[in-house]
C-alpha cells in the first residue's frame, strides 16, 4: 500500500463497552447490564463481588483485593488501603487515621503519596495516590474483561455527594491512565435509587427517599425528592465517626478484654495481633448479620497463644448500641436539614456493607411510620443486596448513555440543563360543591418538583352531581399530634386497677400511651378558581395542572367523559420558587 493510501485511511475507534464501577474507600464493585437489561455485579478472579480497595506488593508482585487485604497482617508497610478520599486533596486536608494499619500517606510535592517497595529493588518508591488509583481501576477493568470476554474501555463511576470538582478531575485522569474513559460521574445515593427504580416491577411515582450509605470508614445520608422519575438531592449529611470500623472496634475491644482475663495480655498493643483481630472482627460482624451466633478463632493471637470465642447477636447489639444510635441520629439530622419530618419519607434505602446489620434496619422501623418502606435484606424480601446497589445503578446508567458521544453526555449533564427551578410549596386542588369547609384539599404537584412538570388528578363529584368549584391552591403540610383517649376510671383509679392489677402495672400502661402523629394537608394561598357546571350524577372531575419552565401554571378542569371544560393560565408571580436544584 502506498504512503498516500496510508494517509487517507481512517482509523476506526474501538467499540465502546461500558461498565458500572462503584469505587469505595473500603470496597469496590463492578457491574454490567445483560442483553435483557438486567444489571449484574461481576465477581473477580477470586469470586469476590465486593473487592477490597487495597493493593499490596511482595518482591515486586502486585496483590489486589482480598489477597492484598490479607497482607495487612504480615506486610502492612507495603499495603495501601483506604486511599480514595485522598484523591484531589492536599495533605493538610486529609484524615490519615484509617491508614494507621497500612502504608502511611505523606506529602509529596503538591499531592499525597505512599513510600512502598513495589519492585524487587531494596529502595522504596514513592507512588502517588493517583497512580495507586490507576492501578486499582486497571485491575477492576481487567476482572470485568475476563468475566465478560470483552475489552472494557469505559465506565460510569459512582462518587460521594461531597466529592469536589477537583477530586472528580483527579479520578477522571486516573481512570484515563488505566485505559478507562469516564462517561459520567453519578452520585452514590442516586445510583442506589436508580437500581431500585429500574426494576421491571417498580412504579415511577412522586416520593421522598432517604438513602443511607453506611460504609466502612464513613457514612453518607442523602434525602432525595423523586418526581416523575427525576431526582433532586435536597439534603445530605456526612459523618466519619459512625461507620463500620466503629462496629469492628466494638468487637475488637470485647474479644481483647476476654483474652486479657485469661492471659493477662492485651493483643491491641501489638500491631500484628491487632491486625489479626481486626480481620476476624470484620468476619464476625458479617456472620452476625446472617445468623444469631458467630465464632472467632485466631491462631497465635498474642505471645504465641491461640484464641477462640463465640458471641451472639443480642450481646453484639448491646455492646454496639451507642454506634447504632449514632446511625439513627445521623439519618434524623439529614431529614431535619431538609426541613422534613419522618412522616414525609416514603422509602428508606440502606446501602453499603454496614447496612447488612439487621439492628440498623430494626431501629429505623421504629423511627419511621409503617407506611414508610425500609428497603434492606432484614426487612424486605425483595430488597437488593446493599453492597451491590451503587454498582448496579452505575451499570444501568452506563447502558443508557454508552451509545452517545462524550460531548453530548457532558452537555446533558451541564448545569444549564440539570439545574432547574423547583416548587417550594405543593400545588393542589380544593373541590367545593356546597361550602369551603366541606372541601377536601388534595396535592397534585408536590413540593420540590422540578419545572416543567404536569400532573393530572381525578376527583369524585357530589353524588347528586351539579356545579363544582375547583380551587387551585398552594398546599402546606402540617403534622397533627393527638393523644389517645385515656381509659375510664373507677373510684378514681384506672379500670385496670379496679380489676385487681397493681399500681405498677397501671403506671406501665399509662406510659405506653404515646402521642399519635399524622400528616395532614391544608389549603393555603388560592392561585386560581374555576367552575365546572352541570356535572352528571355520579360523575367525576379531571383537573390537570401544568407548570412551565418559567413557573407559569396552566390549569384545565373538565368532567370526565364530558365535552368542553375550563382552562386558565396563571403567571409565574403566583407560584413560589425554591431556588434551583440539580
Amino acid at each position: 500500500m502506498s504512503g498516500d493510501d496510508d494517509e487517507g485511511a481512517t482509523i476506526t475507534p474501538p467499540e465502546r463497552y461500558a461498565i458500572g464501577l462503584s469505587f469505595g474507600n473500603s470496597n469496590s464493585s463492578i457491574a454490567h447490564t445483560s442483553t435483557e437489561g438486567k444489571a449484574n455485579v461481576i465477581a473477580n478472579e477470586e469470586g469476590d463481588r465486593q473487592i477490597p480497595s487495597i493493593l499490596s506488593y511482595i518482591c515486586g508482585e502486585e496483590f489486589h483485593g482480598t489477597q492484598a487485604k490479607a497482607q495487612l497482617v504480615r506486610n502492612s508497610q507495603n499495603t495501601v488501603a483506604y486511599f480514595r478520599d485522598f484523591l484531589g486533596k492536599d495533605f493538610e486536608s486529609i484524615d490519615p487515621t484509617p491508614c494507621h494499619a497500612s502504608a502511611h500517606p505523606h506529602k509529596h510535592e503538591s499531592t499525597i503519596a505512599f513510600s512502598i517497595h513495589d519492585t524487587q529493588s531494596e529502595e522504596a518508591n514513592i507512588i502517588t495516590v493517583s497512580e495507586i488509583t490507576t492501578r486499582h481501576i486497571r485491575r477492576l477493568a481487567s476482572s470485568a474483561a475476563d468475566f465478560l470476554g470483552k475489552q472494557v474501555n469505559s465506565a460510569v463511576i459512582t462518587v460521594p455527594t461531597n466529592f469536589t470538582d477537583q477530586q472528580n478531575s483527579a479520578l477522571d485522569q486516573a481512570a484515563k491512565e488505566a485505559g478507562i474513559e469516564v462517561l459520567q460521574f453519578i452520585s452514590e445515593p442516586v445510583a442506589a435509587l436508580l437500581a431500585y427504580d429500574a426494576r421491571s416491577e417498580a412504579r415511577i411515582e412522586d416520593k421522598i427517599v432517604v438513602v443511607a450509605d453506611l460504609g466502612g470508614t464513613r457514612s453518607d445520608i442523602a434525602v432525595i425528592a423523586s418526581r416523575g422519575g427525576m431526582y433532586s438531592i435536597i439534603a445530605t449529611a456526612h459523618d466519619y465517626d459512625f461507620n463500620g470500623s466503629k462496629l469492628d472496634q466494638v468487637l475488637i475491644d470485647h474479644f481483647s478484654k476476654e483474652f486479657m482475663k485469661k492471659h493477662k495480655s492485651d493483643p491491641r498493643e501489638n500491631a500484628r495481633s491487632l491486625a489479626k483481630l481486626k480481620l476476624e472482627a470484620e468476619a464476625t460482624k458479617k456472620a452476625l448479620s446472617l445468623s444469631t451466633n458467630a465464632s472467632i478463632s485466631v491462631e497465635s493471637l498474642a505471645d504465641g497463644i491461640d484464641f477462640a470465642s463465640t458471641i451472639n447477636r443480642t450481646r453484639y447489639e448491646l455492646l454496639a448500641n451507642k454506634t447504632f444510635g449514632g446511625f439513627t441520629r445521623l439519618i434524623e439530622g439529614a431529614i431535619k436539614k431538609a426541613e422534613l419530618d419522618v412522616l414525609d419519607i416514603n422509602e428508606v434505602i440502606l446501602c453499603g456493607g454496614t447496612s447488612h446489620t439487621p439492628k440498623i434496619a430494626s431501629n429505623l422501623s421504629t423511627l419511621f411510620p409503617q407506611s414508610t418502606s425500609i428497603l434492606s435484606p432484614s426487612t424486605s424480601a425483595t430488597a437488593i443486596n446493599p453492597s451491590d446497589l451503587a454498582a448496579r445503578g452505575a451499570a444501568i446508567q452506563a447502558s443508557l448513555i454508552q451509545e452517545f458521544d462524550l460531548e453530548d453526555i457532558a452537555q446533558s449533564a451541564h448545569p444549564m440543563v440539570t439545574v432547574t427551578p423547583h416548587l417550594r410549596c405543593a400545588i393542589g386542588v380544593l373541590l367545593v360543591s356546597e361550602n369551603a369547609e366541606k372541601g377536601i384539599f388534595r396535592p397534585v404537584l408536590e413540593a420540590e418538583t422540578a419545572a416543567p412538570a404536569r400532573r393530572t388528578a381525578i376527583f369524585n363529584s357530589p353524588k347528586e352531581g351539579g356545579d363544582v368549584l375547583v380551587k387551585v391552591c398552594e398546599g402546606t403540610r402540617d403534622i397533627k399530634v393527638s393523644r389517645p383517649t385515656p381509659k375510664p376510671k373507677a373510684n378514681g383509679k384506672p379500670a385496670a386497677a379496679a380489676a385487681g392489677e397493681s399500681d405498677e402495672d397501671d403506671n406501665d400502661s399509662e406510659e405506653e400511651e404515646e402521642e399519635v402523629r399524622e400528616k395532614v394537608w391544608k389549603a393555603g394561598k388560592v392561585l386560581a378558581e374555576a367552575a365546572v357546571k352541570g356535572i352528571k350524577k355520579g360523575g367525576k372531575v379531571e383537573v390537570m395542572v401544568n407548570v412551565g419552565g418559567d413557573l407559569g401554571v396552566l390549569v384545565t378542569a373538565r368532567e370526565v367523559g364530558g365535552k368542553g371544560g375550563v382552562r386558565g393560565t396563571l403567571g409565574r408571580e403566583g407560584t413560589a420558587e425554591n431556588g434551583s436544584a440539580s
